[in-house]
């Protein structure tokens, strides 16, 4: 029976697991930040332990394949008569014999190092892997985040303009009833109310699948409120290293793989010797025998198979090879390009925010004075209203375009997630 102690240990184990299987992974009363979203795919992230499992087999596989192979016992009765006065008998006959053999092959020490190298380099990439995969994940989850917030943002600018508009459309409606309005001017700001509200409509629905998006990441309800966005202004280091990034260490890891199973190739080329010994016993008038082997494959046909599999082998690794280099050029450039449209789209925001948003205020504020005062119609008022609802929310998809690609850069590496400014 166990040690008291053993259970108690077993039970706060078994508790502890409750408390976490019931633990919700964001709490629900507060908001959600872009960082807190983040850490939360990651620790939710089943594919993660998918690759962390991988990787523990494949390091307990190759403490088995350094191993010598299992010695074969064979249990044999050798030369027995089945004829003549003597068959079907064990001992009357000097020949019969009950063996008992047994044989060890015996792989050398570089082939068995070789055989568990293979699968420390698989459990190598697997890792890798992980990496690459808490990467993709941290910028999957971001972008979630980011998405979730441009939607929620729009919502609020469209609510503005209906306020806005309603009130539009009662003050049309009131002129016109006392004599001083036209019927076109009522139609035009009823009809622009019906589109605002349809357009609302359409952004609740992309705010919903925003919010659905965003809690499969996080696992936390679809309408958690979120925290303020991290600030975006800073300069993303630059990739001075391009072979540390996540994507192309999983390739480089897969490289070393294949290059692993070359050299279990080559050693493959000398052959396993095997060795045996068998004891057999003979009836008692006769001597009890012990024979001793050795014996070896014959490679009669080495370049057709073993040097041909070699050969594929290093095929193999000059592939990997070759797609590694390839995809590092394109990854550089890739990332060169973030960085460049990251910088434009900082340029565009600010420009926007200096120029064309005053502009389009004054517009606004010029042309309801001119309505007000007689001198204009209330096209002009809607148009001006149009363009300013037009430009805000150009700017919302430029502000959501830049910051997609500053989490690009952010989340380049897995690690980055704490130079996330809450």
């Amino acid at each position: 029976m166990g040690h008291p102690s053993f259970f108690l240990a077993r039970a706060g184990l078994a508790f502890a697991g409750f408390l976490v299987a019931f633990t919700p992974a964001v709490a629900a009363d507060e908001p959600l930040s872009l960082s807190g979203a983040v850490s939360a795919a990651v620790a939710r992230s089943r594919s993660l332990d998918a690759s962390t499992a991988a990787a523990h087999g494949a390091r307990e596989m190759a403490v088995a394949a350094a191993q010598r192979p299992d010695p074969v016992l064979r249990l044999s009765l050798d030369n027995l008569p089945v004829d003549g006065p003597e068959r079907f008998s064990t001992t009357r006959d000097f020949m019969t014999m009950r063996s008992v053999a047994l044989m060890q092959t015996l792989p050398n020490a570089d082939k068995r190092r070789a055989r568990g190298e293979r699968f420390e380099r698989e459990a190598d990439a697997a890792l890798s892997e992980r990496a690459q995969r808490v990467a993709v994940l941290q910028t999957e989850a971001a972008q979630a985040w980011l998405e979730r917030r441009m939607q929620e943002q729009r919502i609020g600018l469209l609510q503005a303009q209906i306020t806005e508009t309603r009130v539009l459309v009662q003050t049309t409606e009131a002129a016109l009833r006392g004599g001083r309005g036209s019927t076109a001017d009522s139609f035009s700001a009823r009809e622009a109310l019906a589109q605002l509200e349809q357009s609302l409509i359409g952004a609740q629905a992309e705010r919903a699948n925003a919010r659905l998006t965003l809690a499969r990441f996080t696992g936390g309800p679809p309408d958690q409120p979120l925290a303020d966005p991290p600030s975006m202004q800073f300069n993303p280091a630059p990739v001075n290293t391009p072979d540390q990034l996540p994507d192309l260490k999983a390739l480089q890891a897969r490289e070393a793989v294949a290059r692993a199973e070359a050299e279990v190739a080559r050693q493959e080329l000398k052959p396993d010797w095997s060795a045996e010994i068998m004891f057999s016993q003979r009836g008692s008038q006769f001597s009890n025998m012990v024979s001793i082997g050795v014996s070896v494959p014959l490679q009669w046909d080495k370049p057709q198979r073993q040097q041909r599999e070699l050969a594929a082998r290093l095929a193999r690794v000059n592939e990997l090879e070759a797609e590694r280099e390839e995809q590092t050029r394109a990854r550089v450039l890739q990332v060169q390009r973030w960085r460049q449209d990251w910088q434009a789209g900082q340029a565009r925001l600010a420009h926007l925010d200096a120029q064309r948003e005053p502009l389009a205020k004054q517009r606004t504020e010029v042309a309801l004075a001119a309505y007000r005062g007689g001198r204009e119609g209330l096209g002009a008022v809607m148009q001006a209203r149009r363009d300013a609802l037009n430009l805000a929310l150009e700017r919302l998809a430029l502000e959501r375009e830049t910051a997609g690609l500053w989490a690009q850069l952010e989340y380049l590496f897995p690690d980055t997630l704490t130079g996330v400014k809450p």
